[in-house]
């Protein structure tokens, strides 16, 4: 990641404020200098920076200046030093979209913290804009959106499969996309003009199971007026998607392994075998493999549909594409509500990324589409997503704090204020007896030392005198 790069436009060059000592306590930066407005607009517009620093000298109003330099670039977080400050120019720069706006008199701190506002602000400004190319431009897959290494995996995994021709088994939890991998294997197969054909195994009742997978001929059963062609024989030349393949009762594992094998297919009550020609990618969110050693699951069967096997990661374990995805699902359902934009604030996309997602993609669509639904307009905060998701995240509110805006930046706060004065009371009440106020607080000593240390308290000024 390159350096942060400041651009300061200043009459008097650098010697008006102490800026090379300011910019070092921060980190590195890249300074680059202009000696009127004009000059900056030229850099600003020839090349990218993150701040700007603009110097209102010499009489000339700091409205004057910043008005240009803001056209220049509206992203460009613009603090303003003013020689001859004034509430009225305060009022007018800020409106104008000044991030700060300082006297000239300024102490190095205020000009340090407005220095670090602005880079976070712009830091935060090109992580948004980041994610909305992606979105306008995402790495997809067929219906896939990610870009994190194990959907990648997925990606190569299915352009190697896809024109092979082999039966394919899909694993992985609930809500995943194991539907979307097997019809991206479809369409890229040679039997993409054919059918595709889903059928859930766990859905359909056992007793109707058999019908629906092989069919039947008129009067096979009490019920059967007509003769029936099964999914099996819909399929022909094309593929046969049996979701949920565990859920087989052991009679139908039986039949469906022998059409496997020799490719044929024999209705319920018919005499006569039909041939078919159909590619079968299964899938599944139970361990089969397991399944199998106890004896529950076909081992032939396993072998035969698990030829080629894709495993879907879950999506805790796709932390780079929740981001993408929560972006995406915000951005549709902002359209679908009739907002002018759907988006999720910086708060609400932290808390998304610190929970677990048992739903997987499933479960993060329908919380962003919950979340918009109840937005007042078009940003979505942490206050509109469920309180379990919040709950969840909270564990981790220290390092949502340091990347977050404000819900758990607050938070992080207030649980600080809150620590120190719980320790101010203890050790009052205790007069500065560290022991006593670990048994006390039920934690160990040298972590009691730790927090009174981390908030600057003394034991020995609560001790008696």
């Amino acid at each position: 990641m390159r350096q942060p790069r400041i651009v300061i436009v200043d009459p008097a060059g650098a010697t008006g404020l102490a800026y090379g000592r300011i910019v070092a306590r921060l980190q590195p930066l890249e300074v680059q200098h202009a000696s009127s407005v004009p000059a900056g607009i030229s850099l600003v517009t020839a090349d990218s920076f993150d701040i700007a620093v603009l110097v209102a000298r010499d009489g000339i109003p700091a409205l004057e200046m910043l008005t240009p330099l803001v056209a220049a670039d509206p992203d460009l977080p613009v603090v303003v030093v003013d020689a001859a400050p004034s509430a009225e120019q305060t009022r007018s720069c800020l409106r104008q979209g000044a991030a700060d706006y300082l006297p000239l008199e300024a102490a190095d701190r205020e000009l340090e913290g407005a220095l670090e506002h602005a880079l976070t602000a712009s830091r935060r400004r090109s992580s948004e804009q980041a994610l909305r190319r992606a979105v306008e431009r995402p790495y997809s897959f067929e219906d896939f959106l990610g870009e994190s290494p194990p959907m990648r995996q997925v990606y190569a995994l299915i352009e190697r499969v896809a024109s092979s021709g082999v039966d394919v088994l899909i694993t992985g939890e609930t809500g995943t996309g194991k539907e979307l991998v097997a019809r991206a294997v479809h369409r890229r197969s040679r039997r993409a003009d054919g059918p595709f054909v889903p059928i859930d195994c766990g859905a359909i009742p056992d007793a109707l199971l058999e019908s629906e997978l092989f069919g039947h001929e008129r009067g096979a059963f009490t019920g059967a007026d007509a003769r029936r062609i099964g999914l099996i024989e819909v399929a022909d030349g094309g593929t046969l998607f049996l979701d949920e393949v565990a859920e087989l009762p052991a009679a139908l594992q039986a039949k469906l392994l022998r059409v496997l094998q020799e490719r044929r297919v024999r209705r319920v009550g018919a005499r006569k075998e039909t041939p078919v020609d159909v590619r079968v990618v299964a899938a599944t969110s139970r361990a089969i493999d397991a399944m199998v050693e106890q004896g529950t699951f076909r081992r032939d069967l396993y072998y035969r549909i698990n030829v080629v096997r894709i495993s879907l990661p879950p999506l805790r374990e796709r932390g780079d594409d929740i981001g993408l995805l929560a972006e995406l699902f915000a951005s549709r359902a902002g359209r679908e509500m009739g907002r002018t934009a759907g988006r999720l604030s910086t708060d609400a996309y932290q808390v998304l990324r610190h929970y677990h997602w048992p739903g997987n993609v499933r479960e993060l669509q329908n919380v962003v589409r919950r979340a918009m639904a109840l937005a007042p307009g078009d940003v979505a905060g942490v206050d509109d997503l469920p309180d379990e998701i919040v709950a969840a995240a909270g564990g981790q509110a220290d390092s949502i704090a340091e990347t977050g805006d404000g819900f758990f930046a607050k938070r992080a706060a207030h649980v600080a204020r809150f620590e120190r004065q719980y320790l101010v009371d203890l050790l009052n009440q205790l007069k500065g007896d560290v022991s006593a106020a670990a048994k006390l607080a039920q934690v160990p000593r040298g972590t009691l030392y730790r927090l009174l240390k981390a908030h600057g308290l003394d034991p020995a000024q609560f001790r008696a005198e």
